[in-house]
């Protein structure tokens, strides 16, 4: 049976952002501010991208979940690759509004709100998991908040283990209220991607079904 012209654009689009993601690693890998901590921020995505190609053909994802993505692993890679705190684009946003700190980090922890609780609603919404709009997107930022908390957990015990030389994952810069601070970025990237995404999500997803 011949593929239809869509699903062989999205296959094509897909292997293009698999090859810049896969480029962009190789070259932050040449020299990043400090291999270990390089190894830590990318490892979500060195995890995610063989997970997405093995489960592609069985379970693919919406294209607009494909694209935040994208997106969440060129921001660890940048993370990874300067460290969070030094990372140029969050110097310049620092410098412009005169920031006490590198924000590029709540950038990540946005992002990490927002790509699982979409994860977690086709799950829920494709497996008939969970009944009900509502009780999806609660769940859905219950389940992306449980992910900020256990990434917090692995800061802390990385910081039991490697004592100061965690300072560059943790990437704290000094702020006593970075842990509840990056969770409330993550609750607020869980909302905006249950309610403020919804529509177009949802219109995604009725594709799906309709075509799978």
């Amino acid at each position: 049976m011949n593929k239809k012209p869509a699903d062989t654009a999205q296959k094509t689009a897909l292997l293009i952002a698999a090859a810049a993601l896969l480029m962009a690693l190789i070259v932050s890998a040449i020299d990043p501010y400090d291999r270990l901590t390089w190894l830590m921020e990318v490892m979500p995505a060195l995890i995610a991208l063989p997970v997405l190609a093995f489960t592609y053909k069985r379970f693919p994802l919406t294209n607009l979940l494909y694209v935040l993505i994208f997106i969440h692993a060129l921001i660890l890679i940048g993370g990874g690759t300067y460290t969070y705190a030094r990372v140029p684009l969050g110097n310049w946003v620092q410098d412009a509004f005169s920031l006490a700190r590198n924000p590029y980090d709540k950038l990540g922890h946005f992002w990490q709100g927002l790509v699982p609780a979409l994860v977690a609603k086709e799950i829920f919404v494709r497996g008939n998991y969970v009944s009900g709009k509502k009780m999806v997107a609660f769940l859905g930022i219950c389940v992306a908040m449980a992910i900020s908390a256990w990434y917090e957990v692995i800061e802390w015990w990385a910081a039991l283990i490697m004592g100061q030389g965690a300072d560059e994952f943790l990437g704290t810069q000094g702020d006593q209220w970075d842990t509840p601070s990056d969770m409330w970025l993550a609750f607020l990237g869980a909302t905006v991607a249950v309610v403020l995404l919804a529509r177009l999500h949802d219109r995604q997803l009725d594709n799906l079904k309709k075509t799978g």
